[in-house]
C-alpha cells in the first residue's frame, strides 16, 4: 500500500475527533471513544495488526491514563482545598493588591507562575494549577484554559528539569556518534550531551521571538473575545508589560541553555522572572495606568462558564498571605527537589511503580505507574493533606474538597483512557515484527511526518516544527513526540543536506507548541476549570496562536538553515 494512502488511514482518526469536536460541538467524552474506534480499525484493516495486539496496546493506553488522571486528581484536589479553607479567596485578595487588572494577572500567573511549574514538573501540571487559579480570581473559565493551554508552550521545549531534550533525543545517539566519527561538516560537538546541549540553544533561538510575541497576542486575543469591549486594543495596551515581563524570563532562559545546560532554563526563567515582574507591578512598573476586567459575569456568554463558578467578587483575606500561599510554595519547592537527579530522591521515587508486563502475552506492550513519582501524588496530593494542617481545616471542609475532586473526575476519565488508547495503537501500529506488523508498514505517526516529508522537500524547514505538534497533539507529551519523531526529522535533515541540529532543534520547539492543541491537556484544563464538553471549542482557539507559533519558527529555522553558513553549527 502506497505511503500517501497510509498516511490518510493514520489521519483518519484524527479527523474524527476534529470534525467531531470542533465541527459538531461533541464533548470529548463522546469523540474520542469514536476516533479510538477508528485508529482500532485502520489498525485491524490496514496495517494487519492483530486484534488481540491492538486490545494489548488499548490496555496499555488505559494504564498510562490512570498516571495523568492522577494528576488531574491532585491538581483539582488542591483547588478544592484551597477554596474550602479559605486560602483561595485570600490568594485572590492578595493578588487584587498587587493588580486588579487582569490582563497583568495573566501575565503573571498564566505566563511566568506556568513556565516555572513547566520548568519543574511538566506533564500537565501548568494548566492544571495555573487555570483554576485564574478563575478564582474572576477569569471566565474559557478564557482561563485558553490563557494557560497557549502560554504553556515556549517552556516546554525544555520541560520538567530539561527531560524532552535529554530523554526525548535518546534514540539519536547511534546516529550523532556515527555522524561526528564520520567527520560530517558542521557537527561541532564530541558527544550526545554536547549534541543536547546544542539542540536546546537553538531551540531558544527559535523560541526567542515567540517569547515576545505571544504574550503580547494573546493579551489583544482574549480582550477581543472576551472583553466587554470586543476589541484587540485593551489588550495590546500592555504591551509594555508583556516586553518587560519577556525580558525577565528570556535573560535567566538563555543564559542557561547557552552556559549550563537543557535541564534548568524554563524553570529558572520562570523563577527568577516570577520575582521581578510581581515586584515590578507592585511599583507599577510597565502596568497600563487603567485596570482592564473582564465586565459583570452576568453579561458573559454562557459558552464562557462551566460548572465551576468564576467572575469578580470583594475578596477577603482568611489569613495571612504567606500560609495561604504555603501550599504552592511547598508545591515548587518539593517538584525541584524531587525532579533534580543529583538529589538522589528522583531516583527512588520513580523507582517506585506498579508495572505491568507482557499485556496479553505481547513482550513489546508494557505499562506502569509510578505513583509516587507523578506530581498528583506527591506533591499534590501530599500537599493538600498537609493543607488540612496548615489551614487549620475542619473536617466538613476536608470531606467537601475531596468529594467535590472525586465527582469532577467522571468526564476527563472517559475522555482521557480514549484518548490515550488511540496513542497506544498509533505508537505500537509501526513494530518491528513480521508476526504483528506483516506488511512492515511504519507507525502510524510516522507514515503522516514522512507524507508530509515527501511533497515539503527543500522547504521541511518551514514544517519541520509542526511534525513536532503534531506528535504533541497525538501523544500529549513533547518528550514522546520527540522521541517517536527526532529519529525520523534527523533522517530528512541528512537527506535534504540541512543542518540537523537545526532541524532536530525545530521538532523540539514544535513538540512544546503543541501543548496548546493537545487533546491530553485540553480534557485536563477543562476538568480543572468545569469546562468538561466544551474540549472543541477551546481547541478552535488555540489553534490560531498554534499556527502563528508555527509560521515564525519555520521562518527563523529556515534562515537558520539557509543564510547561515552550515560550517558555523
Amino acid at each position: 500500500m502506497s505511503l500517501e494512502v497510509l498516511a490518510l488511514v493514520a489521519l483518519l482518526p484524527i479527523l474524527v475527533a476534529l470534525v467531531l469536536m470542533v465541527g459538531m460541538r461533541w464533548p470529548a467524552t463522546k469523540a474520542m471513544p469514536l476516533a479510538w474506534l477508528t485508529a482500532a480499525a485502520g489498525a485491524v484493516i490496514v496495517w494487519g495488526l492483530p486484534v488481540k495486539y491492538v486490545a494489548a496496546l488499548t490496555l496499555q493506553g488505559f494504564i498510562t491514563a490512570i498516571g495523568i488522571l492522577i494528576i488531574v486528581f491532585g491538581a483539582i484536589l488542591i483547588l478544592r482545598t484551597l477554596q474550602q479553607s479559605g486560602g483561595m479567596e485570600t490568594i485572590q485578595y492578595g493578588m487584587q493588591n498587587i493588580t486588579p487588572d487582569r490582563r497583568i494577572q495573566a501575565i503573571i500567573i498564566g505566563y511566568m507562575f506556568a513556565a516555572f511549574l513547566e520548568g519543574a514538573a511538566g506533564f500537565g501540571t501548568p494548566a492544571a494549577l495555573a487555570a483554576p487559579l485564574l478563575l478564582s480570581l474572576g477569569f471566565p473559565p474559557l478564557a482561563a484554559a485558553i490563557v494557560c493551554l497557549v502560554f504553556n508552550s515556549f517552556p516546554v521545549t525544555f520541560g520538567a528539569v530539561g527531560t524532552p531534550v535529554v530523554l526525548g533525543l535518546k534514540y539519536l545517539a547511534p546516529g550523532v556518534d556515527q555522524a561526528v566519527a564520520s567527520g560530517v561538516a558542521g557537527l561541532n560537538f564530541a558527544n550526545m550531551g554536547d549534541f543536547n546541549s546544542v539542540i536546546g540553544q537553538w531551540a531558544t533561538v527559535m523560541n526567542l521571538a515567540m517569547i515576545f510575541i505571544l504574550p503580547v497576542f494573546m493579551l489583544g486575543f482574549i480582550t477581543r473575545y472576551f472583553g466587554p469591549e470586543r476589541s484587540w486594543k485593551p489588550g495590546l495596551a500592555a504591551w509594555k508589560f508583556c516586553i518587560f515581563a519577556a525580558v525577565s524570563f528570556t535573560v535567566p532562559y538563555m543564559f542557561f541553555a547557552w552556559n549550563v545546560g537543557p535541564e534548568f532554563p524554563s524553570l529558572i526563567g520562570g523563577l527568577v522572572g516570577l520575582g521581578i515582574i510581581i515586584a515590578g507591578a507592585k511599583a507599577g512598573f510597565c502596568v497600563p495606568k487603567t485596570a482592564w476586567n473582564f465586565g459583570d459575569s452576568s453579561k458573559w456568554d454562557p459558552e464562557w462558564t462551566g460548572t465551576v463558578s468564576g467572575g469578580s467578587t470583594d475578596f477577603k483575606p482568611h489569613m495571612s498571605q504567606f500560609k495561604a500561599w504555603l501550599p504552592y510554595i511547598l508545591i515548587g519547592a518539593i517538584l525541584v527537589v524531587t525532579r533534580i537527579p543529583e538529589l538522589g530522591i528522583k531516583g527512588v521515587l520513580a523507582a517506585q511503580a506498579i508495572k505491568f508486563s507482557h499485556i496479553l502475552g505481547y513482550k513489546s506492550v508494557n505499562g506502569a505507574i509510578a505513583y509516587l513519582y507523578l506530581p498528583g501524588t506527591i506533591p499534590f496530593t501530599l500537599v493538600a493533606i498537609l493543607t488540612i494542617a496548615i489551614h487549620g481545616m475542619p473536617s466538613s471542609k476536608v470531606k467537601a474538597a475531596w468529594s467535590q475532586a472525586i465527582v469532577t473526575m467522571k468526564n476527563p476519565t472517559i475522555a482521557l483512557f480514549a484518548a490515550v488508547a488511540l496513542v497506544s495503537i498509533f505508537r505500537g501500529s509501526g513494530i518491528a515484527d513480521a508476526a504483528l506488523n506483516p506488511n512492515n508498514y511504519p507507525s502510524m505517526p510516522l507514515a503522516m511526518a514522512k507524507a508530509v516529508a515527501g511533497i515539503a522537500g527543500n522547504a521541511w524547514p518551514m514544517v519541520a516544527s509542526y511534525v513536532g505538534g503534531l506528535g504533541a497533539f497525538i501523544t500529549g507529551s513533547n518528550t514522546v513526540s520527540d522521541l517517536l519523531f527526532a529519529e525520523f526529522q534527523w533522517g530528512v535533515a541528512t537527506q535534504l543536506e540541512l543542518p540537523r541540529q537545526i532541524i532536530v532543534a525545530a521538532q523540539a520547539v514544535g513538540g512544546g507548541m503543541g501543548n496548546m492543541i493537545c487533546i491530553h491537556n485540553i480534557v485536563a484544563v477543562c476538568a480543572v476549570v468545569g469546562l468538561s464538553g466544551m474540549e472543541g471549542a477551546i481547541l478552535k482557539r488555540t489553534v490560531v496562536p498554534f499556527v502563528l507559533y508555527g509560521i515564525v519558527v519555520g521562518i527563523v529555522a529556515s534562515l537558520l538553515s539557509f543564510v547561515f553558513v552550515p560550517g558555523i553549527f
